[in-house]
């Protein structure tokens, strides 16, 4: 379902999200990286987060489940977008930092364990990992998009199923974009 509305609405999305200005998030998530570290952005959308980071001088692999999403973000990047669901990663110890904005919230509540156990698996140890969901506690289906919400007490009980992971901070923003009005937790974890 959720696959299908990124494959049908793709350069809708594209166009509504890649020039949203996401700096204050960057930073609170670069300060933790060595210059020229490695930075998975894991459900890159439309890479507009992907190319921030490379031209901040880090190495970055980015991918999206979404083959639509995916070429046009290989566009905006430049850089070799995979087509890849969170359930088919399967790197160990291979990034400096990971980055999941607005992504993970498409995971069923019943395969966010499993999926984060996978993510933290791909993190170096000391790595950093940045997360956001729209704030909330439960499942729903909103225009042919599911999503996951979570809140703090939610973050706290899935990070209980993730060894090695711990949040180092977590608080909540508005939505970047201007005709929005969602309340979202974000959330750094080491």
């Amino acid at each position: 379902m959720t696959l299908k509305y990124y494959q049908d609405n793709a350069q809708t999305f594209f166009d509504g999200t890649v020039n949203v200005d996401m700096s204050s998030l960057y930073e609170t998530f670069t300060r933790h990286l060595a210059p020229g570290a490695k930075v998975l952005d894991a459900g890159c959308g439309s890479g507009r987060d992907a190319k921030a980071f490379l031209e901040m001088g880090y190495q970055v692999e980015a991918f999206d489940a979404s083959s639509a999403m995916v070429e046009l973000a290989r566009e905006h990047t430049g850089l070799p977008v995979q087509v890849k669901a969170f359930a088919d990663v399967d790197w160990k110890e291979e990034f400096d930092g990971i980055w999941c904005c607005a992504s993970l919230l498409h995971v069923p509540a019943e395969e966010l364990p499993d999926v984060m156990r996978r993510l933290a698996d791909a993190l170096k140890p000391g790595g950093v990992w940045y997360v956001s969901f729209k704030y909330g506690d439960g499942e729903r289906e909103v225009d042919g998009r599911r999503f996951t919400d979570m809140d703090e007490v939610g973050l706290w009980r899935l990070l209980e199923t993730v060894p090695r992971v711990e949040i180092e901070s977590f608080w909540t923003t508005h939505d970047k974009r201007p005709e929005r009005n969602e309340v979202w937790l974000n959330g750094i974890l080491k």
